[in-house]
């Protein structure tokens, strides 16, 4: 008997499929569609379509929905018993806006297994691109909002955040102002995950609360729809947004299409999707107090979860809602493997030298900080990119190396001082967690043991571990969330880093120069140049 979960994870740069064996606590199957390579047509590059000015970022629907397509017919090729999964579950990359008419689920209702998706319903879309996380294109947009809703702490005590240039309303309300008349024909909103949910389903699915908390529209206690954020976003908003529901929720059964097209069991139920964060929280097992996560990947994430609701007051942190129906806090580096990638490839390095030049530089890189901000960044707030340097020559490759590994996690430290709980420990996934020589930095600068995973796809995993969850709930075989974790997140094989305890006080000092240093190009603080000099002085 097979006790099959699929997750999929609906990315930036690609779409993921895991397929999980409850029974044998094993991943029987795992496979990715790479956009860039996989679906050349659409001409993204790393998976997006950006402007000249960096600012406006989108991608296209119609693109997740061909791969998809194409994901299926190679696991049908392959003889994967499709017919015995269970439950699905996704995740997709938060914040992210489809805007579709009233022809869109008429057409889920009716699809044809002799045709692609992509094919019949390319005319369903009102805007064909979508503004995704890292688009950066809204400050004017945010600042209406906010200010109609009091200011910024008056925003983040209502929705959970402060407004930001990715989120979902200050988007909507652009497109709205800009594109009036297309808005109008705008019949549904959906995000990344409900509309790949919609896909699925046959029919419009529901935003659930944890990607619903993303979008600066949802009362983050309350969590429904609140009519002060919808009306200062756009007119008629409610009514072109689907309903919410909880992360665990079961929506239904899978469409026929993919039934009789790819020989799923037309039993297969499916649970509401979610966002990538909610989802890698679950993927990563964090799912009690005093664990955080450190996801590398496009983005760089530092979230970890919440009992209680939490907020950050000064605007810079982030409160959506948990898959366990709890909260989780989370902020977001754009300038993630971005920035990492844009060093090395300065340098023409593959990763593997790059990690022998990161050992070679002792911690603290005699005081030498970068702010990475190659793109704009959202933590903190930097809308024209630029990359500042201090005691930092521009070819200095060792320097530029170890600079912008010891930065990014300074940052991180940083800025997620707002939670008030050190973390006993960290857990790493995505692409650059397979680097131990990078998560060796996060150690010691956190001054907290690192636990690396063998599984870099958390989201996946954690849409998977979801379904799985909800399809044992909905039988009346209730497990408690550790038994699911606990089958496929293997604490005891995992790779645990730990901190260089007499680096703690260099670390310590070399917070406050990153500090003064963000101070200083920021908020027009005091030049921190003797204070760095005080530094290399101290400990070099």
């Amino acid at each position: 008997m097979f006790d099959y979960f699929l997750g999929l994870d609906c990315s930036t740069q690609s779409l993921t499929a895991f397929i999980i064996d409850f029974n044998s606590k094993k991943i029987i199957y795992r496979h990715s569609i790479n956009y860039d390579r996989d679906l050349p047509h659409y001409h993204t590059k790393n998976g997006i379509i950006i402007s000249n000015d960096n600012k406006v970022i989108h991608s296209y629907p119609l693109m997740w929905v061909e791969a998809l397509d194409i994901l299926f017919g190679i696991m049908k090729k392959k003889e994967i018993q499709l017919q015995g999964i269970k439950a699905i579950s996704g995740s997709g990359q938060q914040h992210g806006t489809v805007y579709l008419n009233d022809k869109f689920e008429k057409k889920l209702q009716n699809l044809s297994p002799n045709e692609f998706i992509v094919d019949q319903i390319n005319d369903c879309l009102t805007r064909k691109s979508s503004p995704i996380w890292m688009d950066s294109s809204t400050s004017k947009q945010c600042k209406e909002i906010r200010n109609t809703l009091g200011g910024m702490r008056e925003t983040i005590k209502l929705t959970g955040s402060n407004t930001f240039e990715r989120f979902s309303g200050p988007q909507i309300r652009k497109f709205y102002q800009e594109h009036t008349e297309e808005y109008i024909k705008t019949s549904i909103i959906h995000l990344v995950s409900s509309y790949m949910a919609s896909i699925l389903l046959g029919k419009n699915a529901p935003i659930d609360h944890g990607d619903g908390s993303g979008m600066n529209l949802m009362n983050i206690e309350t969590k429904q729809w609140d009519n002060r954020a919808l009306k200062s976003t756009a007119p008629s908003l409610k009514e072109k947004l689907p309903n919410l529901s909880n992360s665990y929720d079961v929506i239904g059964k899978i469409s026929p299409y993919f039934i009789e097209k790819y020989g799923f069991n037309p039993d297969t139920l499916l649970v509401a999707w979610s966002g990538d964060n909610p989802n890698s929280l679950i993927g990563t097992g964090l799912i009690g107090k005093g664990k955080v996560a450190i996801s590398l990947g496009t983005s760089d994430t530092y979230f970890g979860y919440l009992k209680r609701l939490l907020l950050d007051l000064n605007g810079e942190g982030h409160v959506f809602g948990a898959p366990t129906g709890d909260y989780m806090s989370l902020i977001c580096y754009k300038n993630g493997s971005l920035a990492r990638e844009k060093i090395r490839q300065k340098f023409s390095l593959s990763w593997a030298q790059f990690s022998e030049i990161l050992k070679t530089i002792p911690p603290g890189n005699y005081g030498k900080i970068i702010l990475p901000y190659f793109y704009p960044e959202i933590v903190p707030l930097v809308l024209e990119p630029k990359v500042y340097k201090f005691g930092l020559e521009e070819n200095d490759l060792a320097g530029n190396i170890r600079a912008i590994i010891e930065c990014q996690f300074l940052s991180m430290r940083l800025h997620s001082e707002w939670i008030k709980e050190k973390p006993e420990e960290i857990y790493a996934t995505g692409g650059a967690s397979a680097n131990r020589e990078i998560l060796q930095v996060a150690a010691d600068i956190f001054n907290t043991k690192v636990r690396r995973f063998e599984i870099t796809n958390s989201a996946a995993l954690g849409a998977a571990l979801r379904s799985a969850k909800s399809y044992y709930d909905y039988i009346k075989s209730s497990k408690n969330w550790s038994q699911i974790i606990n089958k496929f997140v293997n604490f005891q094989q995992s790779d645990i880093i730990l901190p260089n305890i007499k680096y703690k006080e260099l670390y310590d000092m070399m917070l406050e120069l990153y500090r003064k240093c963000e101070e200083y190009i920021l908020k027009k603080g005091k030049n921190p140049e003797s204070f760095r000099r005080k530094f290399i002085k101290n400990y070099f």
